[in-house]
């Protein structure tokens, strides 16, 4: 099996702080894999070590071949990345948007016009084009800040709770993306605060405190910790095993 990231023994500390602790994880490529946890539990910092934003305190790993410590430019040219608060600009059309971000990924002329008519199709959003970006709902606003991730067809997306905010026809919609992105085989890995969301996911890692505290495909968490019932309660049950074990 192929890994799209491997990371080994993965650490962040801010101070006294240890905001990812001792983390290893490997991601099939092709995979959807899901990263579980409440805010403050390590996930954008874990998100920001694999892009080589911010480095680790100790640890390493691979993503796409390259060595996360060593060849962080080479990873940030086949990753896309979609944070919490992704910067479209609010002054500029959507088409003047995705022009902008497919010049930061270096793509122009003939290529750069077919790519954006055709994300902006797959999207949904071709009779938005003209519109500025500051007008268009949450749920169009996120499928644009998806487009402009995924303009220089990267290996690997990287996607930062990418529905918080939006109502759940748009949820159901932009995972309709995501998947349609992993048919191509793109490997995805993304936040989520919502169990449903999770269901969608090959693989979750849950993460608490920093560290990992399961991981496996859905049916098989349901299993172990919660008896075949919701993922909820398998999170809940965690939750409460870390707070006892940390009294």
């Amino acid at each position: 099996m192929s890994l799209a990231i491997e990371t080994v023994g993965l650490t962040r500390r801010f101070g006294e702080f240890v905001a990812v602790n001792n983390l290893t994880l490997a991601v099939p490529e092709g995979a959807v894999m899901g990263l579980l946890g409440p805010n403050g539990a390590g996930k954008t910092t874990f998100i920001r070590m694999l892009l080589g934003l911010l480095a680790p305190s100790s640890g390493g790993g691979q993503v796409l071949g390259y060595d996360l410590l060593k060849e962080p430019e080479a990873i940030r040219r086949r990753a896309g990345y979609m944070s919490q608060r992704f910067s479209l600009y609010n002054d500029l059309t959507v088409s003047e948007n995705l022009v902008f971000y497919g010049s930061v990924y270096g793509l122009k002329g003939y290529e750069l016009r077919q790519r954006i008519s055709e994300l902006l199709a797959w999207s949904g959003l071709d009779s938005m084009r003209q519109e500025l970006a500051g007008q268009v709902g949450g749920g169009l606003r996120q499928r644009l800040a998806f487009a402009c991730a995924i303009l220089h067809r990267p290996a690997l997306l990287l996607l930062d709770e990418p529905t918080s905010g939006v109502d759940p026809v748009s949820r159901r919609k932009f995972w309709d993306l995501i998947y349609g992105l992993t048919d191509t085989g793109t490997t995805v890995l993304v936040t989520t605060h919502y169990m449903d969301e999770a269901e969608y996911c090959d693989r979750l890692a849950m993460i608490l405190k920093g560290q990992l505290v399961a991981y496996g495909t859905p049916a098989e968490l349901r299993s172990k910790y919660a008896g075949g019932d919701s993922l909820e309660q398998v999170f809940i049950k965690l939750a409460a095993g870390a707070k006892l074990s940390a009294s």
